[in-house]
């Protein structure tokens, strides 16, 4: 009797943890893919009373969606549902017998959506659009888009709501705010973006890693140019993290904050590198808040203050959980680059906040 009582016990402890674990992978799924969102705007567009939003049919504007994409893939979707916007779609792996002179193609097919986005910036940096949104190619899915805050993950209505002032006031702008996969805390010893690598990727830079050993004045002209202003390092991080995954939105002015020789290498890494395709990629991923002037851990917050909605950018620090203590509810709220939902903080914690340059002389 006594040993049955033992499994029985054993089995309810067993059964007990595999709940626990279980749970909080679920917990983490359903953040991660805002799964509650998801099903009650599936709900409100299959009420009676939805209207569906209308595309602009204005002309272009000072505007540019960059976009890579498989040639079997159908990306009539931008042009259709964002004709205000100018297209550079790019087609990573066109067949060898394409006759199309006109279709956008990369030097080779690797680092997934990086190789378009810096060979765009590469061929177009003497005239730049004001705003540049680099996305990736499917409009939205539960499963295919999920990183896609906006309602059913859907891309245009992410790009709808962009305010493009507030990309010309900040200079990037991550399509994604949820920090969940990128950002929570325990993502940001990241794996991919390693010392090496770092180093391998700014090394040659305007922005070269401090004590470096290979960029100097004499190899490189640009920091020769550099070196006789204001020499700018970036500090090797022992943490990265940023929401994922690859979608976002610069200034003309911001992209122009390095000389285009910078992206010639970078792109010049992600060919040399011994990384696949997608691990490539996945550095890159990690990386685009860095390049465009942002600290190695950058963080979007959004506050609420009385009745008007504030999104400030800050280093991860700040948005510590000391800085936001336990959260009192969740809101969904239209902000900068699109809709999001976020747990809001107590009133203590609902204060401005600033993100201090990444590059420090």
């Amino acid at each position: 009797m006594k040993c049955g009582w033992r499994f029985v016990l054993c089995f309810l402890f067993l059964l007990t943890v595999c709940f626990v674990a279980l749970k909080r992978h679920l917990q983490d799924i359903y953040d991660q893919y805002s799964a509650g969102a998801y099903l009650a705007e599936l709900l409100r567009q299959h009420g009676s009373d939805y209207t569906a939003p209308v595309p602009n049919h204005g002309s272009e504007g000072d505007k540019v969606i960059v976009m890579a994409k498989l040639e079997e893939e159908h990306t009539e979707w931008v042009e259709q549902e964002l004709p205000d916007w100018q297209r550079a779609i790019y087609t990573v792996n066109p067949t060898q017998f394409s006759e199309d002179k006109h279709v956008l193609t990369t030097p080779m097919n690797k680092g997934h959506e990086s190789m378009a986005y810096l060979t765009y910036v590469i061929d177009n940096y003497d005239h730049l659009p004001s705003t540049i949104a680099f996305l990736h190619s499917h409009r939205s899915g539960f499963f295919l888009a999920w990183h896609v805050d906006a309602p059913l993950h859907d891309n245009v209505a992410a790009m709808r709501s962009l305010q493009l002032d507030f990309v010309q006031r900040n200079g990037y702008v991550n399509l994604r705010c949820n920090w969940n996969p990128g950002c929570m805390k325990s993502h940001r010893k990241n794996a991919h973006v390693t010392e090496q690598v770092f180093r391998e990727i700014f090394e040659g830079t305007s922005t070269p890693p401090r004590n470096t050993t290979i960029s100097t004045p004499e190899d490189n002209p640009t920091i020769a140019a550099a070196s006789r202003t204001k020499q700018k390092f970036l500090e090797i991080p022992d943490r990265v993290g940023a929401a994922c995954c690859a979608q976002f939105a610069v200034s003309r002015d911001q992209i122009r904050q390095r000389p285009v020789e910078d992206y010639i290498k970078i792109r010049q890494w992600i060919m040399d590198t011994d990384k696949t395709d997608a691990a490539s990629g996945r550095v890159m991923e990690f990386l685009w808040h860095v390049i465009f002037g942002k600290e190695a851990v950058y963080v979007t917050v959004v506050l609420m203050q009385k009745s008007a909605i504030a999104k400030f950018m800050v280093s991860a620090e700040k948005a510590s959980t000391r800085a936001f203590p336990a959260s009192v509810d969740s809101t969904r709220v239209r902000h900068g680059c699109n809709l999001v939902h976020l747990s809001l903080a107590t009133p203590a914690s609902r204060k401005l906040l600033h993100t201090p340059p990444s590059p420090v002389a």
